[in-house]
């Protein structure tokens, strides 16, 4: 009975709140948003065409700033979900 009782619990934590996968879900989104953004306006990412630019007018373009945010996000994503899930339950 008491193992069980475990399997139970394990598959309760092994689902998701929908406020644990909409958090988990926006640095994807975000990521996704700024590769749609470099396709729908590609003259604003110049590594596609670095006339005379300096470094940093290569690196810091909005839409590759964009999908770093979402990879950061994702990274930090899983700290967010563990913290509203301890406080959840």
């Amino acid at each position: 009975m008491n193992h069980l009782a475990t399997s139970e619990l394990q598959e309760v934590r092994t689902r998701r709140s929908a406020r644990a996968l909409a958090v988990l879900a926006l640095g994807p989104l975000t990521m996704l948003a700024g590769v749609v953004w470099a396709f729908v306006q590609p003259w604003r990412v110049t590594l596609l065409h670095p006339h005379g630019e300096g470094f940093w007018w290569l690196v810091v373009e909005p839409p590759l700033l964009v999908v770093a945010v979402g990879i950061f996000f994702s990274v930090l994503a899983y700290g967010i979900v563990r913290d509203l899930e301890e406080s959840e339950g």
